[in-house]
């Protein structure tokens, strides 16, 4: 088992920058490739980003693609998504997921998840 408690969402206006957070504990966390997701109230969950165990690999979504980071710190069990140039279609709970292997775009591959963090994004 893996528990995921995520960090860092908020309301900011658009421009703005949050780095949100996800603290692993239980099972060896660099034995998971991870990702974040996102809801919209109304929408399905979608793929924001991955990122391998080692860290060197990095996926995003087209949509968030060259202003957010992922990154990961496995000596503190946590994965990060930096968040830059945030606009209001951004506004969304984020859910971070642990995942068995590397490059997994759908929520259903993922097998841990945290409980989510809401980010609202004024115009």
């Amino acid at each position: 088992q893996v528990q995921l408690v995520e960090s860092g969402g908020g309301l900011v206006q658009a421009g703005d920058s949050l780095r949100l957070s996800c603290a692993a504990s239980g099972r060896t966390f660099n034995d998971y490739a991870m990702g974040w997701f996102r809801q919209a109230p109304g929408k399905e969950r979608e793929f924001v980003a991955a990122i391998n165990l080692s860290g060197a690999s990095t996926y995003y979504a087209d949509p968030v693609k060259g202003r957010f980071t992922i990154s990961r710190d496995n000596a503190k069990n946590t994965v990060y998504l930096q968040m830059n140039s945030l606009k209001p279609e951004d506004t969304a709970v984020y859910y971070c997921a642990a995942g068995p292997s590397w490059l997994l775009l759908r929520p259903q591959q993922y097998m841990y998840w945290g409980q989510g963090t809401q980010v609202t994004v004024s115009s």
